[in-house]
């Protein structure tokens, strides 16, 4: 028995998310389909991370443990002429039998990717939030700032969220503008459900005044989702690089921007 990491990125704009569902395409039952018409038998994949419809990952982990033979550059190319266009296998390794592609990952990097323009973008339709208002990057920069720490970020927190422990620790929160692009990078050692949107929405909030960089203490403190801004939208986001602390398996961070 083998036990086999891969690295993928997707664009999320036609699936309902990751996770496998009933009655919508996700990104992991076209990942069985495409293993299942490589291997001929149907093995069972674990992932690093669920996402939501219409979100993308620039880097992806998920390991599958299976006894098939094929060497991991073989199965890297055989993926990838059975997959559609929106999804790409990026690196295959073996790894330890207990290895978990979930539980052994030590922290994750989310990008928020924001159209800064009165002009929409028709060749980034679904691959960012179309914003037209004028933004003031360097005080949003600062004001993201109060979210770095550990800090109990229920009010950050989709109602509806099944997470029993609402306390993470963002290591870092940076804004800042590439042309048209407003970037939010956001790194933690784990999110909780649209904790990064309603994060941004809220910084949007602040742009919009409705909000003041001096309620963001005041937010967090009152662990109360309606405190907090709105949600920014899906397509957007994009989980960009996966934290496993052995150097190795990081480098496998192929896709990362």
């Amino acid at each position: 028995m083998r036990n086999l990491l891969f690295n993928i990125s997707y664009n999320g704009a036609r699936y309902h998310g990751y996770q496998v569902q009933a009655n919508a395409v996700a990104v992991a039952e076209v990942l069985q389909d495409a293993i299942e018409a490589v291997l001929h038998v149907r093995e069972p994949i674990v992932g690093c991370s669920r996402t939501d419809t219409g979100v993308h990952a620039n880097s992806y982990f998920f390991h599958m443990k299976t006894a098939c033979n094929i060497p991991c550059e073989r199965m890297v190319i055989a993926l990838n002429r059975a997959l559609p266009m929106d999804i790409a296998v990026h690196a295959c390794r073996e790894v330890p039998l207990d290895f978990h592609a979930r539980y052994c990952c030590t922290g994750k990097e989310y990008l928020y990717k924001l159209w800064n323009s009165p002009i929409k973008n028709p060749f980034m339709e679904h691959l960012v939030y179309n914003y037209r208002f004028p933004i003031d990057v360097e005080r949003l920069n600062e004001a993201a700032q109060a979210f770095v720490g550990t800090h109990d970020f229920r009010s950050f927190c989709a109602l509806g969220g099944k997470e029993i422990g609402t306390i993470r620790t963002i290591h870092r929160f940076s804004v800042k503008r590439e042309g048209e692009l407003v970037l939010f990078r956001v790194a933690g050692d784990g999110f909780l459900y649209n904790m990064v949107r309603i994060m941004v929405g809220t910084l949007l909030t602040i742009q919009e005044g409705r909000l003041s960089p001096d309620d963001l203490p005041k937010i967090l403190e009152a662990k109360d989702r309606r405190a907090a801004g709105k949600t920014a939208r899906a397509e957007g986001l994009y989980l960009n690089r996966v934290y496993y602390g052995g150097e190795d398996i990081e480098q496998l961070n192929i896709h990362a921007e």
